[in-house]
């Protein structure tokens, strides 16, 4: 069992990280290449875990993750400073898994030959309960963007990233109640969907 100081001592590191790329973000958003650097060789194991949360192959994931490294790098001089970076990595991160699944999609529709080249890709929702769950909540959403794109957002960085309301709604900027409300709106066109999948 560890002593008060023992746990102090234990958490500060994760703090200092945190500290960390909070400076690294600020100073890249400013110009500084090199923080900028550091600050993508450090995000990237955690964005890399991420894109697998939603993507079911790794390989997907490691192309969403390459994606999300190439917006941070783009879009770091959009990074307001309101919220943390690692709200904001958030929000990029989940924006890119979900475009590299439409575009695999777009790909599978306009090249069907190629999938049956490969005799090792099945649908996962054949192969894996896992897998088929997530492939059936990327669908869910995308028909969540197509009727409500307002909802979208909110729902993903609630119930995918973990997000507490507060941070959504610094995040988003918009009040706390229509934050609960898009997410409540949000789920229940989720749930109806993956209901009927």
């Amino acid at each position: 069992m560890r002593t008060p100081d023992q746990e102090h001592s234990v958490r500060k590191p994760a703090a200092k990280v945190d500290e960390i790329l909070e400076d690294l973000a600020r100073r890249a958003r400013d110009g500084d290449s090199q923080a900028l650097e550091e600050l993508l060789r450090r995000i990237q194991p955690e964005v890399l875990r991420r894109c697998a949360r939603f993507l079911p192959y790794r390989q997907d994931a490691e192309e969403a993750c390459q994606d999300a490294l190439l917006r941070v790098a783009r879009k770091i001089g959009s990074f307001k400073g309101n919220s943390l970076f690692s709200t904001w990595l958030y929000t990029v991160v989940s924006n890119s898994a979900r475009q590299t699944y439409r575009s695999m999609k777009r790909r599978s529709v306009e090249y069907p030959t190629e999938v049956e080249h490969i005799p090792h890709q099945h649908d996962p929702r054949t192969t894996s309960v896992i897998a088929g769950s997530r492939i059936d909540l990327l669908e869910a959403l995308d028909r969540l963007e197509k009727d409500h794109p307002n909802l979208v957002a909110p729902v993903v960085l609630r119930d995918l990233c973990q997000m507490d309301y507060g941070e959504i709604a610094t995040e988003l900027d918009l009040a706390l109640g229509t934050v609960k409300s898009r997410i409540h709106q949000g789920r229940k066109h989720v749930r109806k969907s993956l209901a009927v999948t």
